[in-house]
């Protein structure tokens, strides 16, 4: 299952990471293990963030992946299941009978 990784790093986290180097590492290592197919970085809120888009192969790697922003950057997280267009194209097809049967 295709996941948005929304992320935001407080402000004193993101600055000693940038100081020690680890944010850069951290990153790095993240775009490795994840391999994300999207990744966007933006200042929101007054702290540095960004998303991810990933694949999930199944639940229970929720806790996996949330830990490593936890735990590398002191991040907050929001997971979010995404389509890309082939994925809303599938999905509409099936609308119409939706439709029908609850409409």
């Amino acid at each position: 299952m295709r996941v948005m990784i929304k992320f935001a790093i407080p402000i004193d986290a993101g600055n000693e990471g940038n100081r020690s180097g680890k944010l850069q590492k951290v990153f790095q290592q993240l775009a490795e293990d994840l391999k994300p197919e999207a990744g966007y970085f933006f200042p929101e809120g007054g702290e540095r963030a960004g998303f991810f888009v990933v694949d999930m192969q199944e639940s229970s790697q929720v806790a996996e992946i949330a830990e490593r922003f936890f735990y590398g950057v002191n991040a907050k997280i929001e997971m979010t299941p995404v389509m890309n267009a082939d994925d809303l194209q599938k999905a509409l097809s099936g609308v119409q009978q939706t439709v029908h049967r609850y409409g």
